[in-house]
């Protein structure tokens, strides 16, 4: 077994690792807000291990740029997700929960 198949498996298994903490994020932590962190980032983080590790596999140079495409539409369409149910989810909450959430920011 060659060092770069060690290093893809490690990485698979990272990106992995990585999907199932952002999972277990996503039923255990408490509001929208820590759940949509959970997702976004570590879910991406994972992803992005596993295109790492399946890039040393490709048949060629167009599988490689089609594999980060398909890791960089991910974290955008995320990244736009996870803002718009965080504002929902911020407009609806009402003002005591606003007001908590602009003392976190240091807007008082």
């Amino acid at each position: 077994m060659s060092w770069i198949v060690l290093l893809q498996i490690m990485l698979l298994l990272a990106g992995t690792v990585f999907f199932i903490v952002g999972t277990v994020g996503l039923l255990r932590l408490p509001d929208t807000f820590t759940r949509l962190h959970a997702l976004t980032k570590v879910d991406n983080l994972g992803l992005g291990l596993i295109i790492l590790g399946l890039m040393p596999g490709v048949s060629g140079v167009a599988v490689g740029l089609k594999l980060v495409l398909i890791w960089l539409l991910t974290l955008g369409a995320s990244t736009t997700v996870a803002y718009l149910v965080a504002n929902a989810s911020y407009l609806r909450a009402g003002p005591d929960r606003q007001a908590e959430a602009a003392e976190g920011r240091g807007e008082r």
